[in-house]
């Protein structure tokens, strides 16, 4: 394992991690529609230099960029409209459950999409081991602790991370079929600014945003737009270049972690002991999850992009 590429792996997922302080401090000032809107256009422009700076690492000149074939970009612009609506709902379910839970929680829950992934592959006819079965299980029971505090009632809270879970599954399997047929950076910079057009409408009919809301949030717009978004999305493909898929997945998974951590840092969020014992579960299963069986590379979940 390359040094190098661990350190830059494990900062992207120490932004994605601490992006959700970032989100619920966000939503002090402003709707989910109004920040998800304002924050996607943000990380669409910050993916622009992205762009132009991978196209000179890759020596792709502009007579190449001009030459491309017309069905590429056709293939481009769907995987980035497809993707943006995914993610459109997804984001935006974990925009207003972040409301009513605590950010270790909606880190951790968020997570689960890791275990979901290979679960929804079966009706892609792709083989699901014993071990991501087992990892099911325990994430299962993991949410048992975490969320089922009161009997057997989810907050409400709870009820719409999860379903931003699921959305991010699909979200997930989508990129997994686009992705190796076109340009990743580009598509995600479509996907942003699709999510961002998507919020407007639903902004300025459900929310009111002044502009001294969005000056009160500028640092949580431009973290979760520049950093986490832009900065982590362009480390994450560079530092999985020559690394291990397996072992680069384990660390990125270590955002739930971080999530807690920033959580308790910087917000004062404490968790029971019942709710430690879920976010290790958790934790474990996600691990377990990613671990290859019989050398077959988990593809879908190597392409992942985080949010």
């Amino acid at each position: 394992m390359k040094t190098k590429n661990a350190v830059l792996l494990f900062t992207a997922a120490f932004i994605w991690g601490t992006a959700f302080v970032a989100q619920s401090v966000g939503m002090e000032y402003l709707g989910p529609f109004g920040f998800n809107g304002i924050r996607n256009f943000v990380g669409s422009l910050a993916l622009l230099p992205c762009i132009f700076l991978l196209n000179k690492i890759n020596r792709r000149s502009e007579a190449v960029e001009q030459n491309e074939p017309q069905r590429d970009r056709k293939v481009l612009w769907i995987g980035g409209i497809c993707c943006g609506l995914c993610l459109f709902v997804a984001s935006t379910l974990q925009q207003i459950g972040m409301q009513y839970t605590s950010v270790g929680k909606c880190g951790f829950i968020t997570a689960f999409y890791i275990v979901l992934v290979p679960v929804f592959g079966i009706f892609l006819k792709k083989k699901v081991g014993w071990k991501v079965w087992m990892a099911v299980a325990l994430a299962v029971v993991g949410l048992y602790f975490l969320c089922i505090t009161d009997g057997f009632s989810l907050g409400k809270g709870d009820i719409y991370i999860f379903l931003c879970a699921v959305v991010y599954t699909m979200h997930i399997l989508v990129i997994d079929h686009f992705a190796p047929k076109t340009d990743n950076v580009k598509m995600s910079c479509i996907q942003f600014m699709v999510v961002g057009v998507l919020s407007v409408p639903f902004m300025l009919i459900l929310e009111t945003v002044t502009f001294d809301a969005v000056i009160k949030t500028a640092g949580p717009i431009l973290y979760a737009g520049v950093m986490s978004s832009g900065v982590a999305y362009t480390v994450q493909i560079i530092g999985q270049k020559g690394m291990n898929p397996a072992v680069a997945s384990l660390i990125l998974s270590l955002e739930s972690s971080i999530s807690v951590l920033s959580g308790w840092v910087l917000l004062g969020q404490t968790l029971t002991a019942r709710e430690g014992i879920g976010c290790v579960l958790m934790f474990v299963a996600i691990i377990l999850a990613q671990i290859p069986t019989k050398n077959t590379e988990r593809k879908c979940i190597d392409n992942c992009v985080e949010i």
